[in-house]
C-alpha cells in the first residue's frame, strides 16, 4: 500500500503510479521534493513557467534562492499537470487577496485545489478535490530557541503551555504548533493577515494533530481536521484539510 493515514499521524512514502495519477474526492496527496536537481533540470524545470513566475525568479538576489523558487514551481506545475492531463507549461494561475494560488477555472472547475510549502531545501505539496487546505513544512536548526517567539506569536495559553515542557522538547513542541498553525492560515488563505493568538492547536510530542479552538469563529474546529507528515529528520510539517472524511497518499518527486 502505498500510503497510510492512521492515529494522526502516519506518512509512507512511495514512487507515484507510473501511468494513471487519480486523486478521489476522500482522498489528500501529499508529495515530497528536493529542490536540488541537475542544472539541466532547473532549466527545464524554469522553461515550464509562465511570465509573471520567471519575472518573480528573476527578482531574487541570490542564486539558491532563485532556483529553489523556479525548482518549487516548476514541479508543482509538473504534478498538476499529471493530474489534470495538461502540459505544465499550458497552466496559469490566480491569485487571492493573500497569494494564495489557485488555478484558472479553464483548466479545471475550481475542483483541483493545492498548496505548497518548502524549506531548507524540501518542498511538501499537498492536493484535494473540492476541499480546501494547507501544508506547511519547516526545518528546525539545532540551536533555536523558540520560547520568545512564542510569547510573541502564540495564544497565551499555548505560549504557557510550551513553558510547561523540559527543555529537550520544547523545540520539537515549538516547531509542532508553528507547522500546525501555519497549515491552518494557509488553508483558508489569510496568510499572516490571520493572528496567530486567535486561535489553538495540539503540539505537545506524540499529541494528535488538532484545531482546538478559534475565537473568531467558533465552529471552525468541527470544519477543519490536521494531520503532521512524518517527512525526514530535521523537519516538521502538517496539513489542514476542510472535512474529515479523507485519507492521505504520500508520494515521491523524483
Amino acid at each position: 500500500m502505498s500510503s497510510v493515514h492512521s492515529g494522526n499521524r502516519a506518512s509512507v512514502w512511495s514512487p507515484p503510479p507510473a501511468k494513471t495519477l487519480l486523486l478521489e474526492q476522500d482522498e489528500v496527496h501529499i508529495w515530497r521534493a528536493s529542490l536540488h536537481p541537475p542544472p539541466d533540470e532547473i532549466e527545464r524545470l524554469g522553461r515550464l513557467l509562465a511570465p509573471d513566475e520567471q519575472s518573480r525568479a528573476s527578482r531574487f538576489h541570490f542564486r539558491k534562492d532563485r532556483d529553489h523558487f523556479i525548482v518549487a514551481r516548476g514541479i508543482l506545475r509538473s504534478i498538476i499537470g499529471r493530474y489534470l492531463n495538461t502540459r505544465p507549461a499550458q497552466l496559469r494561475f490566480d491569485y487571492g487577496h493573500h497569494g494564495k494560488p489557485s488555478l484558472r477555472r479553464k483548466f479545471d472547475s475550481g475542483s483541483l485545489r493545492f498548496s505548497l510549502s518548502h524549506s531548507h531545501g524540501k518542498a511538501l505539496y499537498a492536493f484535494a478535490r473540492d476541499r480546501d487546505l494547507g501544508v506547511d513544512l519547516e526545518f528546525i536548526p539545532e540551536d533555536f530557541a523558540g520560547e520568545q517567539i512564542a510569547r510573541k506569536f502564540f495564544s497565551r495559553r499555548e505560549a504557557a503551555q510550551l513553558r510547561t515542557l523540559p527543555a529537550s522538547q520544547r523545540r520539537d513542541a515549538f516547531f509542532n504548533c508553528w507547522t500546525r498553525k501555519e497549515a491552518y492560515i494557509k488553508a483558508i488563505g489569510q496568510g499572516l493577515s490571520m493572528p496567530l493568538d486567535e486561535f489553538d492547536v495540539s503540539f505537545f510530542p506524540g499529541e494528535p494533530a488538532a484545531l482546538l479552538s478559534c475565537r473568531r469563529l467558533p465552529q471552525e474546529v468541527l470544519r477543519w481536521s490536521l494531520q503532521a507528515i512524518d517527512v525526514e529528520a530535521e523537519y516538521v510539517a502538517a496539513v489542514a484539510v476542510e472535512g474529515r472524511d479523507w485519507r492521505m497518499k504520500c508520494w515521491n518527486w523524483d
